[in-house]
């Protein structure tokens, strides 16, 4: 059951639109494969990653995410790059200090 988005946070709604796009990549099977992964990245991380268009460094970062070595990226491997990828990016939405 979905609460409405109205009812939930910022931060809650960032979560559910995590796991939702993990599905739309995923499918009924909760598991990317490596095309899968690449077309996940390209077309809804690409301001934050570059476009992977090398076989090599899908190979590396697909090596490097696959923890349990299944030759598949589940839900728990997906969002250790995503946490990754957000840490990354953090400094460049942290808020201005100005001294007063």
């Amino acid at each position: 059951m979905e609460a409405p988005k109205d009812v939930m946070s910022d931060l809650e709604s960032g979560m559910a639109t995590i796991i939702r796009v993990f599905h739309q990549y995923s499918g009924y099977k909760c598991k990317l494969k490596k095309a899968e992964l690449k077309a996940l990245i390209n077309n809804e991380m690409n301001h934050f990653i570059m476009k992977i268009h090398e076989n090599e460094t899908l190979d590396e970062l697909f090596a490097d995410l696959d923890q349990n070595g299944d030759l598949e990226i589940d839900f728990k491997e997906f969002i250790a790059l995503i946490a990754m990828v957000t840490s990354a990016c953090h400094e460049f939405f942290k808020p201005n200090h100005h001294d007063h």
